[in-house]
């Protein structure tokens, strides 16, 4: 059975939301699947998934959450070579370039990106974004 982790910050509530609905998606193709505040995982929670959802929405000037998800970030760099990894999250402004960055980032450092350009939902997630985080989740069970 593959192991999911789904790590992410969320301040209003948007992108829990869709680290939820990639959860339910997943969790419907038979994968063990946990779901993580990222104050409370650990670089082994990284290590030993098969495949990792990061979910981080834009702040400030299109960065990602600061005192807890960057630094986990940072934390994780090294240890993501050849590792199955989605990233997601909302944003109320810009274009999305936290979003480019933080892909372009991980692919620097090595991860099999599943979703070539990251998962974005602009505000509260619709139902068209929820359906396609549940996509996104069957994607990770199969990945």
């Amino acid at each position: 059975m593959k192991k999911i982790n789904i790590i992410y910050w969320s301040g209003t509530g948007n992108t829990e939301a869709m680290a939820k609905a990639i959860a339910e998606g997943a969790k419907g193709n038979e994968a063990e699947v946990k779901l993580l505040n990222v104050g409370e995982a650990s670089v082994d929670d990284v290590i030993n998934a098969d495949v990792v959802a990061l979910g981080c929405p834009s702040m400030g000037q299109e960065v990602l959450e600061e005192a807890e998800m960057e630094p986990f970030v940072e934390s994780i760099e090294s240890k993501v070579q050849g590792k199955k990894i989605a990233l997601f999250g909302s944003y109320g402004w810009g274009d999305g370039e936290w979003m480019r960055n933080w892909v372009e980032r991980m692919e620097g450092v090595g991860a099999d990106l599943i979703e070539d350009e990251g998962l974005m939902a602009n505000n509260e997630p619709n139902d068209e974004d929820i359906q396609k985080c549940k996509e996104l989740g069957e994607m990770l069970a199969k990945a």
